[in-house]
């Protein structure tokens, strides 16, 4: 499947009360239908999806950094909470009212607070990152991996200063080597390499402290309040998915009133960008007419 990555037609800043930037990136026309997106591990704004397909679906992408990373001021110290404050804030100051939102990989929980707090309308998780820290998944991580969780739940501050050791080069080393082949032929596509090296660039722009912090807080006790969720999630896993979670995010689903489960045939991680349109046009179902 070759891919097209589109560069943001539309970018910018917001300054948000108390005086920190919000990075933004914006796709499709600027009258679509605003669909937030939480991006994946250390990447920026600049790597959207389905960018052929917004224009057909009247759909209005708006992918955000968080804090630390790109070009959203850092915020030390802070939370899931923190995140859905600053969405709340964003989508106020653009006259977004309660938009959709869409989270990847690792933005899947930070997504996930956004719909706790009710401050997004509707939900779709991509190849979420799941709670690994949850004790059902002690046995089913590899070694290494259930190492640095025990140190994210007992010592945050310690992992955290491991995770900022980590530069652009080290995450697309760790991504390249760790993904199968269908996922692979996918981030290999020249242009969608070119686009993802950005994002991780721009990503780190300020250094390793705001994904630092991303990865402590998502491999950590997300206390996030799940089941208080009232706006409608769908949840959205490739089969052959082995990186995201241990059980294809049917766990995940359960503690989710009234989520719905999607575990696709022959995609894996990279479904964001492989079954864009069919994500897209779920949620799509979710949003009132105007």
């Amino acid at each position: 499947m070759d891919l097209r990555v589109n560069d943001p037609v539309r970018i910018g800043t917001e300054r948000l009360p108390g005086g920190r930037l919000l990075g933004w990136a914006e796709w499709g026309p600027k009258d679509g239908v605003p669909v937030l997106l939480s991006p994946g591990a250390a990447t920026s704004r600049h790597l959207g999806f389905g960018t052929d397909a917004l224009d057909r679906l009247g759909v209005r992408l708006i992918s955000v950094d968080r804090p630390g990373l790109g070009a959203s001021s850092p915020l030390p110290g802070r939370t899931f909470g923190d995140f859905a404050d600053d969405v709340r804030a964003f989508a106020a100051l653009r006259g977004l009212g309660r938009p959709p939102m869409v989270g990847n990989s690792q933005g899947a929980p930070f997504a996930l607070a956004c719909a706790a707090a009710g401050t997004v309308g509707a939900l779709a998780v991509v190849s979420g990152a799941d709670e690994v820290a949850e004790p059902r998944f002690a046995e089913a991580l590899p070694e290494d991996l259930r190492g640095l969780v025990e140190l994210a739940v007992s010592d945050p501050a310690a992992a955290e200063k491991i995770f900022a050791g980590f530069t652009p080069q080290a995450m697309w080393d760790m991504v390249m080597s760790g993904s199968p082949d269908r996922d692979l032929a996918v981030y290999r596509q020249p242009a969608f390499a070119a686009a993802y090296r950005r994002a991780l660039d721009e990503a780190f722009a300020q250094g390793a402290d705001g994904y630092a912090r991303d990865t402590v807080l998502a491999m950590g006790h997300w206390g996030i309040a799940l089941s208080d969720i009232a706006v409608p999630v769908d949840l959205w896993y490739g089969e052959q998915d082995t990186g995201h979670s241990p059980d294809h995010g049917e766990g995940l689903a359960a503690r989710i009133p009234g989520a719905v489960w999607h575990l696709v045939p022959d995609a894996g991680g990279s479904l964001l960008w492989t079954h864009a349109e069919q994500v897209l046009g779920a949620l799509l179902k979710h949003v009132p007419a105007p």
